[in-house]
């Protein structure tokens, strides 16, 4: 990889090839129109634009003839001089080594200042799939004591730190290699956008001279990242590492949270030493092409280090976190004291830092207002809370009377806004801007828009309104709704399918063995979309889905990340038999990395999302059609403990449930492939 370093000579060629003609003519050895004696009486200079005459006159350079404009063009052609050779020296880094000098006998490397950085901020783990380019950083990351964790695919890497920042309240890392290690992250890295979660991803690059030169595996990355991300940088000298990682890191988790790029060019991350082996220049030349070659070499070397061991601060930076203003609470308040039948919803952005998910579920028990809840909020409330409502949201918005819109958008989730009615009062807080007012104006319309952060608002509501509570019959009708329809699904799992197991059913067996320390993570269609009218999370934080992107393949890389943040808990994969397909090899990676988890996979044989619609709108279900394929055997190929549960086990299938959890505490990843049939639930939900 190092051989990677080499660099093209054609550049600094060509330009001592131009400087040598330049000597020459000076000199009066070149003349591409006839020797310089000759032409020398020929040159003139235009003096009238200069002089502010309305028609250019062409005066000889005789010493004698030199007038004031000539004077003036001549103090700016100096001044244009200075200002270019500046800027030359200082692009060349020749300032800057003044005062900061290389220290060529150094054995240090980037790598270590990367190290350094993450460890300072927090950084427990780093997900990689490993390439030369970015070596040193994974060397001395697991030097500092944090734990690089190598997945099979680089898009598995991203979700994973994508799942360790929404639990763990910081940056979640990844680091790939340059060219097709990048590109691999990119459906990851929008999700991460989309979800807004604090993710860093590193990124091995080209060396710094080879940039667009046709080194291997070098594109222009920064232009792939920069629609996607709150921050790009690439990283021109060792210098530069620290101030760039922190303000990526700080720029991830303020405002609203999302995902950072750096690249790091490989020159930049080995020791000296190497990258001087490497540049295949000589110690001395002949002639003055070798001469300006070896000097810029030099240069850049010297420039590439200098200072770069000096010590620097690498300390987390202040996060920025936008803040409900006290006029805007009182008004809230306010209007909320007036409410007979509120309503809450809660998005993901309220498990945000800085405020703790215990304290938020305290401040919404108190306040006593129904709560649906999405993303990461589910099971914020827990289990059996009677403020927690999960079925007939439709209804329950249009009675309601006042809204509080926490973290939630307005988009395909609630038909673009169109569910909300226009006799509600309307209260809507979100740190972006565009997602609080997305289809506002359209659809519906809020009484109150807050740019800040949900969590923070909803703790300060809280407090303000001690003592307040919304009439007691408006929750419990709420409640008896849920239960109602609570109870139409358990006697729809109890029906027979005309093939393999009722999926309501499997997973209502599986719900109720969850134990309390239990986290789920959803990744599919159709099996999905049942799931999350049927289990219920145990407590806040306790659900990780991909979000409104509906990104298919996290489910490795989430409970992988998941089960390492919270090694105690029973983390649980609810996947498709599509969906398994994007990550079913990270069983390779569970078992290599100690990371027992429970894969369930409901496996009909189909893309039955797609064909519910694709099969009675056009008539085919062309590319919808997939095998019962023997999944669990595939998982114990892999070093994990695989299980079939199908209609000729059914009636074990506790005890097929139970042996998987077991198979977890032993410390070994368990699989069981549900086979399962067709139900007539959620029949007419769509897929787009």
């Amino acid at each position: 990889m190092l051989s990677a370093l080499k660099v093209p000579l054609s550049s600094a060629s060509a330009q001592a090839t131009h400087y040598r003609k330049w000597r020459s003519c000076d000199t009066g050895r070149y003349s591409p129109g006839g020797s310089a004696s000759t032409r020398a009486p020929q040159l003139k200079l235009r003096l009238g634009v200069c002089a502010g005459d309305s028609t250019p006159e062409v005066a000889s350079m005789d010493p004698a003839a030199v007038s004031p404009s000539m004077s003036c063009c001549c103090a700016w052609l100096l001044v244009l001089l200075g200002t270019t050779l500046l800027g030359a020296a200082h692009r060349l880094g020749l300032i800057y080594q003044l005062w900061h000098k290389a220290d060529p006998k150094s054995t240090r490397h980037g790598g270590e200042l990367v190290a350094e950085v993450l460890k300072a901020h927090g950084v427990r783990y780093l997900f990689t799939l490993v390439g030369g380019h970015i070596s040193p950083i994974l060397v001395a990351t697991e030097k500092l004591g944090i734990r690089v964790v190598d997945t099979r695919h680089e898009a598995t890497a991203v979700f994973a730190a994508d799942a360790v920042a929404r639990l763990s309240g910081t940056v979640g890392v990844a680091a790939v290699t340059a060219g097709p290690g990048v590109t691999n992250t990119v459906t990851a890295v929008k999700n991460a956008q989309m979800a807004e979660s604090p993710v860093l991803l590193i990124g091995g690059a080209a060396a710094t001279l080879q940039k667009d030169r046709g080194a291997l595996q070098d594109i222009d990355q920064l232009c792939l990242f920069r629609p996607l991300c709150k921050f790009c940088a690439s990283v021109r000298t060792v210098r530069d590492i620290v101030p760039t990682l922190r303000k990526a890191i700080v720029a991830a988790q303020s405002g609203t949270p999302g995902p950072v790029f750096v690249e790091f060019p490989i020159d930049v991350l080995y020791p000296y030493h190497l990258v001087e082996k490497e540049l295949g220049f000589k110690g001395t030349s002949s002639g003055l092409l070798g001469g300006i070659i070896n000097w810029y070499l030099c240069n850049h070397l010297r420039n590439l280090y200098a200072g770069a061991w000096e010590t620097r601060d690498v300390s987390p930076l202040l996060v920025q976190v936008p803040q409900a203003t006290t006029e805007q609470v009182q008004q809230c308040m306010e209007l909320v004291s007036r409410a007979k039948k509120p309503v809450m919803l809660l998005g993901s952005q309220v498990t945000l830092p800085p405020t703790p998910v215990e304290k938020l579920r305290e401040a919404l028990e108190a306040l006593g207002i129904p709560c649906f809840l999405g993303g990461m909020a589910r099971g914020m409330l827990g289990r059996d809370s009677p403020l927690h409502i999960r079925q007939n949201r439709r209804e329950a918005l249009k009675a309601a009377d006042l809204v509080i819109l926490a973290g939630t958008v307005c988009d395909f989730r609630l038909s673009y806004g169109r569910v909300l009615s226009r006799r509600s009062t309307i209260i809507a807080i979100n740190r972006d801007r565009a997602q609080l007012l997305r289809n506002s104006d359209v659809f519906w319309k809020p009484h109150v828009a807050i740019q800040g952060d949900a969590g923070s608002f909803l703790l300060r509501l809280s407090q303000g309104l001690t003592g307040y509570s919304p009439p007691q019959d408006w929750p419990a009708s709420l409640k008896d709704g849920d239960h109602r329809k609570e109870k139409a699904n358990r006697e729809k799992s109890e029906e027979t399918t005309e093939q393999h197991l009722n999926p309501l059913k499997l997973l209502h067996h599986v719900d109720d063995l969850l134990p309390e320390n239990s986290l789920l993570v959803v990744d599919g269609g159709d099996f999905v979309g049942s799931a999350a009218y049927i289990m219920w999370p145990r407590g806040p934080l306790c659900w990780l889905d991909p979000g409104a992107f509906g990104t298919l393949g996290v489910g490795g890389g989430f409970a992988l990340g998941a089960k390492l943040c919270r090694p105690d808990s029973e983390v649980w994969i609810i996947y498709g038999d599509g969906s398994l397909g994007y990550s079913i090899m990270e069983f390779d990676t569970f078992v290599r990395h100690k990371t027992p988890v429970i894969a369930l996979v409901g496996n009909d044989a189909c893309w039955s999302q797609i064909s519910r619609e694709q099969v009675p709108l056009l008539g085919s279900n062309v590319a919808c059609g997939l095998a019962y394929v023997d999944y669990h055997l595939v998982a114990e190929g892999l070093g994990g403990k695989g299980f079939l549960l199908s209609r000729q086990n059914e009636e074990h299938m506790d005890r097929v449930i139970q042996a998987a959890q077991e198979t977890c505490k032993e410390g070994h990843p368990a699989l069981i492939n549900a086979l399962i049939g067709r139900t007539s639930f959620r029949e007419g939900s769509i897929s787009v």
